[in-house]
């Protein structure tokens, strides 16, 4: 059931795009339904422009005939709609299971707002549940590796620290970076954790989304609903 929910918050997501919009397209399963829900609307004649937030995103929307470009060209968008890995009651998200958590809040940065969709298990009272993804330049790993755990320590957290892939075949994501994943269990002070780790030199994002989702399509056995800030 939870692929047939993720297309539900897909599609019923396509109510918020209007003709003329510059877009931000994520990455993920849930935001592959939207992709194909878009495109089956552009081949309709629905006329609207795409910006991707990760390789595996703009080979999708290409050969479903949605028109690309990059924030070079429109450095402003109307709207971006990805999927999350968990929402929080202030809709707070951690994202980056797939990979792509630096490009996907570059692009939620550069929208007007960010709309999620999403099944109904991604909701939770409190993030940390699913491993928190920290992307970081691989020059100085072991470095970075030390400060990332520091910085939870200072912060009473605990969870162990993995590299996504391995030692020997680690995960590299569009930007050439590596990603650590951390099991932290519950994150009760977001904020706080996530200024924290972008003030380490070798950390290049992490997967802390806070203040850009605006709502969430969420669904579930009883439909679609529409989450908001509490």
């Amino acid at each position: 059931m939870s692929d047939a929910w993720k297309r539900m918050a897909a599609e019923k997501a396509l109510e918020d795009v209007r003709p003329g919009m510059k877009l931000g397209i994520g990455t993920g399963s849930t935001a592959e339904h939207f992709i194909r829900a878009l495109g089956a609307r552009v081949r309709d004649g629905l006329d609207v422009v795409g910006v991707p937030t990760s390789e595996r995103t703009e080979t999708l929307a290409r050969s479903e005939g949605i028109q690309m470009t990059t924030l070079d060209h429109l450095p402003s968008l109307d709207l971006t709609v990805d999927g999350a890995d968990e929402i929080d009651p202030q809709m707070n998200l951690i994202k980056g299971g797939g990979g792509a958590l630096l490009r996907e809040k570059i692009v939620a940065a550069a929208s007007q707002r960010m709309v999620v969709i999403a099944d109904a298990s991604k909701l939770v009272p409190v993030l940390g549940g699913f491993p928190l993804p920290i992307e970081v330049v691989p020059f100085g790993l072991g470095a970075t590796w030390r400060a990332v755990e520091k910085v939870f320590a200072d912060l009473g957290l605990s969870g162990a620290l993995s590299l996504r892939g391995g030692d020997d075949h680690p995960f590299v994501t569009d930007s050439g970076h590596y990603i650590l994943d951390a099991a932290l269990t519950e994150i009760r002070a977001p904020a706080a954790l996530a200024a924290a780790l972008v003030a380490i030199p070798g950390v290049a994002e992490h997967g802390l989304f806070i203040g850009l989702a605006s709502k969430a399509y969420v669904a579930g056995p009883d439909g679609v609903a529409t989450v908001t800030r509490a």
